[in-house]
C-alpha cells in the first residue's frame, strides 16, 4: 500500500502549458517524491511525495511501485527542459581524489558493504572537496526513467545533502547535521564551512537513533552540553527520536529552509531538505 501526500501551490494548472520545468525525483526504499521549479518565475512550483507502508526489500519492488506511480500521476507524464534523478541508499563512501582510481571503484565499496554483487557504480565530484561520492545507483531505474525521459542527471543523496550543507550554511564551530528518513539517519559534521564526516546509518529504534548521534560526537570529542545539532528530513518536536535526542544533546535545533514553498504549503521548512532546501 502506499500513501500520497500531495503538496502544491496554486499555479498547479499552469503546468501542463509551460514546458519551462525543470523535474527533481528522488526515491529510497521506504518512499518516492519529486519537486517541479519553474525556470520563469525561479522557484519551485510542484511537490508530491509517496510513502510505502511497507520498505521495498529490493530494487526490483521498488521499481514496480514507481511504475504504478508513473502510470497514475499525470504531473509525471509532462514535458521537462530537464530532469534530475537522486538515489538515496546507504551504498555509498567518500574517497578523497589523491586516493581515487576509476578502476578501484569496487575495491571502495567493499570497506563499506559486505557482500558486494552489482553490475554498475558511480561517482559523483564533489564540489569544493577534492573527493569523489563512489556509489551504487539502482541501474534498473535509471533505465526505466530514461524510457520515460531520455537523457537526464543523476546524482547520490548524500552528494547533494552534502553540497547544500556547505553552500547554505557558515559554521566556524564543529556542528551536526542530522537528516531523517523513515528507516536512516544522514550524520554530517562540518567545521570552519568544511566537511569533517559523513555517514549514513540505519535504525530501528529511538535507542538505535540516539547510539549514532552520540557515538559520533565521542569520537569527534564534541561536548554534549556545547555543540549545535540541527535536524533536516523527517523529524517533528512530537517524534520519540526528537525527544531522546534533545535529552543527551543541549543544543537543538531545526534547519529552516527559505524556500517560499514550504510556506505556500504550510509544511515544516526542515523536510525534504533534500530536494527543496535552501
Amino acid at each position: 500500500m502506499t500513501r500520497k501526500v500531495t503538496k502544491q501551490n496554486n499555479n498547479i494548472t499552469t503546468l501542463k502549458t509551460i514546458i519551462e520545468n525543470k523535474l527533481s525525483i528522488q526515491f529510497n526504499l521506504d518512499g518516492f517524491s519529486f519537486s517541479i521549479y519553474n525556470i520563469i518565475s525561479k522557484k519551485e512550483v510542484y511537490f508530491r511525495e509517496y510513502e510505502f507502508e511497507n520498505s521495498q526489500v529490493t530494487s526490483e519492488n521498488l521499481l514496480l511501485k514507481i511504475k504504478d506511480i508513473f502510470n497514475t500521476d499525470t504531473q509525471l507524464q509532462n514535458d521537462f527542459s530537464s530532469v534530475i534523478v537522486i538515489h538515496q541508499n546507504n551504498l555509498s563512501v567518500l574517497v578523497p581524489n589523491r586516493y581515487f582510481n576509476k578502476k578501484e571503484l569496487a575495491s571502495y565499496l567493499n570497506f563499506n558493504i559486505k557482500k558486494l554483487t552489482i553490475d554498475y557504480i558511480a561517482f559523483d565530484p564533489l564540489e569544493g572537496l577534492e573527493s569523489k561520492n563512489v556509489y551504487i545507483p539502482y541501474v534498473n531505474i535509471n533505465n526505466y526513467l530514461f524510457q520515460n525521459f531520455g537523457e537526464f542527471e543523476y546524482k547520490h543523496h548524500s552528494t547533494v545533502l552534502i553540497e547544500k550543507l556547505l553552500n547554505s550554511t557558515n559554521n566556524i564551530e564543529k556542528t551536526m547535521f542530522v537528516n531523517v528518513s523513515k528507516t536512516s539517519l544522514d550524520l554530517v559534521v562540518i567545521e570552519n564551512n568544511q566537511l569533517i564526516l559523513f555517514n549514513t546509518f540505519s535504525y530501528n529504534t529511538k535507542e538505535d537513533f540516539i547510539y549514532y548521534i552520540l557515538f559520533v560526537a565521542e569520537q569527534l570529542n564534541l561536548n554534549v552540553n556545547e555543540f549545535s545539532l540541527y535536524f533536516t528530513g523527517k523529524v517533528n518536536l512530537e517524534d520519540a527520536i526528537y525527544k531522546i535526542t534533545y535529552k543527551y544533546i543541549k543544543n537543538v535545533y531545526f534547519l529552516e529552509s527559505n524556500n517560499t514553498l514550504f510556506s505556500e504549503l504550510n509544511i515544516a521548512s526542515h523536510s525534504n531538505f533534500i530536494l527543496l532546501g535552501s
